[in-house]
């Protein structure tokens, strides 16, 4: 990858993780991102427009790998936007069938596109030039119209297709996730009695995940056998909080200059001094 591609893409990731962290409301999260996103793209747009590649194999890895890291976050985003906007107003049921839906969406774009994602999937590259190289389309591949549409020095017949195929994947870890959460949330009014006070964390999302992480590493939960995406999916319910990409976050804890478990030295020292405190009788 190009160094200007690459600073392009860290750079879009850091953003999109601030962005996930700052912004609690899924929809205006969306819009942040999209336009992020968008501006990107034009940036990479350009840079493609003076590079020339030196060989074929240079130009089917850009759209078929890299390309594709910038185009699916776009499409996972506007999805997104789309699916929380349309969500109906109504009880869990509701909400469950609603989820459900669009998950079958996703299953009958696989069902389209099934030829295609076999062929991704399994990491073949015999018909990469007919894939990947601009202007080697093929009107025999089953094309989609927007193709035609495009500017053919910035797309093949099938990057696009490769992007959607990331982001579906995004979008139907999220759908699981949301439905995983309801029927959480649905186990735990049934069994358990409401506390008089909903406890709202009014921390930073920063030191959330690092006392996730502090917790998971010690094993706290079901002997040690829970999953972090499964606490994370815990906390997140508990305190109404979305975590956003807590894995990139904590790459970022783990490159602090100084003390890296800065929240846990906080409240350690916090405790102390309450210990202290009443050992003192104050």
């Amino acid at each position: 990858m190009k160094p200007k591609i690459s600073i392009l893409l860290s750079d879009l990731n850091d953003q999109l993780s601030f962005i996930d962290l700052e912004i609690d409301n899924e929809s205006i999260r969306c819009e942040h991102a999209i336009e992020v996103i968008l501006k990107t793209i034009e940036a990479l747009k350009v840079v493609i427009s003076k590079t020339k590649f030196k060989t074929n194999t240079e130009e089917i890895k850009f759209f078929k790998e890299i390309k594709p890291q910038f185009t699916s976050k776009l499409i996972f985003y506007n999805a997104l936007y789309k699916i929380e906007m349309k969500k109906p107003n109504g009880g869990t049921r509701i909400v469950k069938k609603y989820y459900n839906n669009e998950l079958i969406k996703l299953k009958a774009f696989f069902d389209n596109e099934l030829e295609f994602y076999k062929y991704y999937r399994s990491g073949s590259i015999y018909l990469d030039h007919k894939y990947f190289l601009r202007r080697k389309f093929d009107i025999k591949m089953s094309l989609d119209s927007y193709y035609f549409e495009t500017d053919r020095n910035f797309a093949t017949s099938h990057d696009f297709k490769v992007a959607k195929i990331l982001a579906n994947d995004l979008i139907q870890l999220y759908l699981e996730n949301q439905l995983v959460m309801i029927d959480n949330k649905d186990t735990s009014e049934k069994s358990q009695v409401k506390p008089k006070m909903k406890q709202i964390w009014t921390g930073s999302k920063v030191s959330l995940i690092e006392l996730l992480y502090a917790l998971h590493a010690e094993g706290v939960f079901n002997n040690g056998a829970s999953d972090l995406k499964d606490i994370a999916a815990y906390f997140e319910y508990i305190f109404n909080i979305s975590l956003g990409q807590y894995h990139r976050t904590f790459l970022e804890i783990r490159i602090r200059k100084g003390d890296r478990t800065k929240f846990l030295t906080s409240i350690k020292e916090s405790l102390v001094k309450r210990m202290n405190n009443t050992d003192e009788g104050v």
